[in-house]
């Protein structure tokens, strides 16, 4: 049973569902102040490229290089961000659309990335984490554990340890003032304007702390798979992040993590129908517009589950209390 757990197969589906959760929640950065961007595969390929680069032609360590590829993510973000501030919608859409082409094609013609052919022999997490442990003794793994499993385990453990702190910066983000202005300006840009909030101010700073978390999880990606392409951050890696959002739901922080976890499943509890999946995957999709646009989970949604949990306390509290005064009587 244990064995069957931790194949290789399902511990690699597992850190693949973890870095979408982070990209769920860079996409959520970004649409918390109404900015529709489609730039986020672009910036997680900065991430990767700077952080691959960085382990293999410089030598540096990696737990250097990830958070520099998230450095350079931002960097990237300013160049797009900010002459298209004030775009909205569709036009921000299609300006950070093509921008995560120019930097696609871009890596596609640089000498240094190796084109079409990617970058291969990134040091892996894993494998760095199994050496050190065999180093320390363990070679021979733990109980029934081999080493390799040792060290895919602890690159998980890492992986929902970032995850959960992005969560909970997120979280404590949305109840600060910064969190206040993005909310007022996801609701109506020209009433927080005119409420003296620096729109343009909030809007970049929202997109640099999505581009940045992009771009760890670009650089978290490359060390996990040894190898990067730019076919790996085209069109469809730009649609299938905004897809997070758009399933999981867009007002909570909660619904693109859900949404990266189920789009992470879908395709791989749907190999028995390959040929039928991406029709499977469409109807799904058209089904949430019909039905629930809003996501899968919404504030409204969290409000009445928190109404009834209350509803709940206080009739337990009243008929405790009416308990303790029978008994008394």
């Amino acid at each position: 049973m244990m064995d069957a757990l931790l194949n290789p197969y399902y511990l690699q589906i597992i850190t693949f569902m973890l870095i979408n959760a982070m990209l769920g929640i860079s996409i959520y950065l970004t649409l918390s102040t109404g900015q529709l961007s489609l730039g986020n595969a672009g910036f997680m390929s900065v991430g990767a490229y700077t952080s691959a680069l960085l382990t293999l032609k410089a030598g540096w360590p990696v737990y250097l290089a990830i958070p520099t590829g998230g450095l350079a993510a931002c960097l990237a973000a300013g160049v797009i961000g900010i002459p298209t501030t004030r775009l909205q919608g569709l036009y921000l859409a299609i300006a950070t659309l093509g921008f995560g082409e120019v930097v696609r094609v871009i890596f596609l013609n640089l000498k240094i990335t190796n084109g079409a052919l990617g970058l291969s022999g990134i040091p892996s997490l894993g494998s760095m984490i199994s050496a050190k442990l065999s180093q320390s003794g363990l070679a021979d793994g733990l109980g029934s554990l081999t080493v390799q499993q040792l060290g895919s385990i602890t690159v998980i453990i890492l992986l929902a340890a970032l995850l959960a702190f992005l969560l909970f910066f997120a979280i404590r983000l949305n109840s600060s003032r910064v969190g206040r202005a993005f909310a007022a300006i996801k609701g109506d840009e020209h009433a927080a304007e005119v409420s003296g909030v620096n729109t343009a101010r909030y809007k970049l700073l929202a997109f640099f702390l999505g581009a940045f978390v992009a771009g760890i999880a670009g650089g978290l990606a490359a060390h996990v798979t040894f190898y990067i392409g730019p076919k790996d951050f085209s069109y469809h890696r730009a649609v299938e992040i905004l897809l997070f959002a758009v399933l999981g739901g867009s007002d909570v922080v909660w619904g693109p993590v859900l949404g990266s976890v189920i789009l992470t499943l879908l395709p791989e509890l749907l190999r028995s129908v390959a040929e039928f999946r991406e029709m499977i995957y469409g109807a799904i999709l058209v089904m949430m517009m019909v039905f629930r646009p809003q996501g899968l989970l919404s504030e409204e949604l969290f409000a009445s589950i928190r109404e009834k949990w209350l509803k709940r306390s206080k009739a337990d509290a009243v008929a405790r209390e009416e308990a303790v005064d029978d008994a008394r009587a």
